[in-house]
């Protein structure tokens, strides 16, 4: 093999960019946090200037001065010191460095170099994945599309983080709470008493709301849809594998417009009923709230639309039990159906992890709770595998009194019941719900009164 041949199969790096980048920092510390905020150790593709940026990085995290003599000392005390060359290295990095005003197209460089290793060393992970043929194409192009989307994340797929790494970015979580003085850190559901025991839904986590057929499962989702895709300026995502998106449009509408849901199904509006249906069309049309009404997805499938998304805010599943799983149907051909929801129930929490957003999925629950006189749902309701409870970080029961006793004094009043909550407390939130709009509204009541 020629010399030419060699080169065009070196694996990618820039040492000038890399050196570039060092040299920069060690000449105007000014421009640290530009680099800090682009650039990663793992970006640096020589251990010497790897070892030197995280040097500069950790000096950097704790505000110390910054310069030749600093960093070669701090250099010193993490043992990366060399007495031969580090002083020399150092001091070259200074003298190559052209001017640190170019610092941003330094560092662009050396992201670009790093991004085509990571795809190198994904499109290798994945050729000898093919190889060997121990896993199946679908599992393969689902390994493949995690990978991707990992490194269009600018992170890698897997891998531990030292403490240190995770305490900063906890701490510039804290300061951001601090300074946005919301009682809602995370995602807003429009319920008041439900924002305020949750403080919203947040990212990574997998939200179950489990109810008995007719019970509104489907209208408390899209109430949440709708005042995420209205009020948090974020993509939000709806699939349903039961209604088509007609119907789920229609529901929209009727909650957006107060409108009596029977008059949209039969189209006998009056001309003030057309004008509140425009008027809620232009609402909800400047949204970015998305659709999918495909019966046959997968974990997988949704995962991978998601990746697509920009600005992904929420995803809403409706429902569990209709799901499929990822991959061969012949891999559960010998196993029974609390195995295939357990699965799918832990790669919903893992798309959670994945997407960093709050993935709120419905779930029907078994007949177990009919057979009782106090027929509020319990965890061990939930229908067809104990692994929902468990991997959910929030499960939420819908309970209303009328459904069973329709002589109840609770004529349209509903229960939100939070059955488990991994950040607090377990409480039922009152909920009025409006069958004539097929929504759910808060309470009308003095909040200083408990629950």
């Amino acid at each position: 093999m020629d010399e030419s041949s060699l080169l065009l199969r070196q694996i990618p790096h820039s040492i000038e960019a890399e050196q570039s980048v060092l040299g920069a920092m060690l000449i105007d510390a000014r421009c640290i946090p530009d680099v800090v905020e682009a650039l990663t150790g793992e970006d640096f593709y020589l251990k010497a200037n790897r070892e030197i940026y995280e040097t500069i990085y950790t000096m950097f995290n704790f505000s110390a001065t910054i310069d030749p003599v600093t960093v070669l000392d701090q250099m010193k005390l993490t043992g990366v010191y060399d007495e031969n060359t580090s002083r020399s290295y150092l001091l070259q990095l200074m003298e190559i460095t052209p001017t640190a005003a170019n610092v941003k197209e330094y560092i662009r460089i050396v992201k670009d170099k790093a991004l085509l290793r990571r795809i190198a060393e994904t499109a290798g992970e994945l050729t000898t994945l093919v190889q060997e043929g121990g896993e199946t194409a679908q599992a393969v192009l689902d390994l493949a599309e995690q990978r991707v989307y990992a490194i269009r994340q600018g992170r890698s797929a897997q891998g531990l983080e030292p403490l240190s790494k995770i305490l900063v970015d906890v701490f510039d979580q804290l300061q951001e709470l601090s300074m946005s003085g919301s009682e809602v850190p995370g995602m807003a559901t429009g319920f008041g008493d439900l924002d305020r025991t949750l403080t919203g839904f947040h990212g990574s986590e997998l939200i179950l709301l489990a109810a008995r057929p007719g019970m509104g499962k489907t209208s408390f989702a899209l109430n949440v849809l709708l005042h995420a895709g209205k009020f948090s300026g974020k993509s939000v995502v709806f699939f349903s594998l039961e209604m088509s998106r007609e119907q789920l449009a229609t529901r929209l509408i009727s909650s957006e417009a107060f409108l009596d849901n029977k008059k949209l199904m039969t189209g006998k509006l009056s001309p003030d009923d057309w004008d509140k249906v425009t008027l809620a069309s232009t609402a909800l049309a400047h949204t970015k709230i998305y659709i999918d009404d495909n019966p046959s997805l997968s974990v997988a499938d949704m995962n991978a639309k998601c990746r697509r998304i920009e600005d992904l805010g929420m995803v809403v599943i409706d429902y569990l039990q209709l799901m499929q799983s990822s991959g061969s149907t012949t891999r559960y051909a010998g196993e029974n159906r609390q195995q295939v929801v357990a699965d799918i129930s832990r790669a919903l929490k893992i798309m959670a992890k994945e997407l960093h957003v709050p993935v709120l999925c419905l779930s029907q629950l078994s007949r177990a709770n009919e057979s009782r006189s106090d027929k509020r749902p319990m965890l061990s309701d939930l229908r067809e595998s104990g692994a929902i409870e468990q991997d959910a970080d929030v499960v939420m029961f819908l309970y209303r009194d009328d459904y069973y006793n329709k002589d109840s004094d609770k004529r349209n009043q509903a229960e939100c019941i939070i059955a488990k909550n991994r950040r607090g407390e377990t409480t039922t939130i009152p909920l009025q719900w409006l069958p004539e709009f097929t929504a759910f509204s808060s309470v009308e009541r003095n909040y200083e009164e408990p629950y």
